[in-house]
């Protein structure tokens, strides 16, 4: 399977309203791990912006994504929205930010994506959803699995200025964000 590519017929998701407490939130003194299993911590006053950025989960090569996965609205496109932000660093760093990704899925398993795409930003494991279950973010199940629904945050001295969601596609949620930093 090529995690690249969008197929055409992925389904919307729609606003299902719970990501509307989000905005204007505070980001809680939570760390968490990222590939290489340094601890990041989120609550930050720095100079610079943060954009967080949270997926479901990355394609593993040679295993297969859940049962009916491109069936369920925004949870395909991972790889893709990873690829676009990592080919627009520079403007995101140009805008005074820095992206940071985060899932669920274990530091192994984003360790694998991050050499195997390049990524140049860190990428955290919330395998324990300490972050996701502070601020509530919204989430999805299959099976028997939790997943984080995809969902950006632009932050600033911890509170979080801006929500992104729903968000599709994928791949197109660099721009926004970069469009939104650019006016604000």
């Amino acid at each position: 399977m090529n995690f690249n590519n969008l197929p055409r017929d992925l389904p919307i998701p729609k606003d299902d309203g719970t990501a509307n407490h989000l905005e204007g939130s505070f980001v809680p003194d939570i760390e968490l791990p990222n590939q290489d299993g340094n601890y990041l911590k989120l609550s930050r006053k720095d100079s610079f912006r943060l954009v967080l950025f949270c997926y479901p989960m990355t394609g593993i090569p040679n295993k297969p994504s859940p049962e009916k996965w491109d069936l369920i609205p925004g949870a395909r496109g991972c790889t893709p929205q990873n690829c676009s932000f990592r080919d627009n660093y520079d403007d995101l760093i140009i805008n005074n930010s820095i992206p940071v990704g985060l899932t669920t899925q274990s530091v192994d398993e984003i360790k694998e994506m991050t050499l195997r795409l390049k990524i140049p930003y860190d990428v955290l494991s919330d395998a324990n959803f300490k972050f996701i279950k502070a601020l509530k973010i919204p989430t999805f199940k299959v099976d028997k699995t939790i997943f984080v629904k995809r969902i950006t945050f632009i932050i600033q001295n911890s509170y979080i200025e801006k929500v992104f969601y729903p968000i599709f596609p994928p791949d197109r949620n660099v721009k926004d964000v970069i469009n939104w930093l650019k006016e604000n």
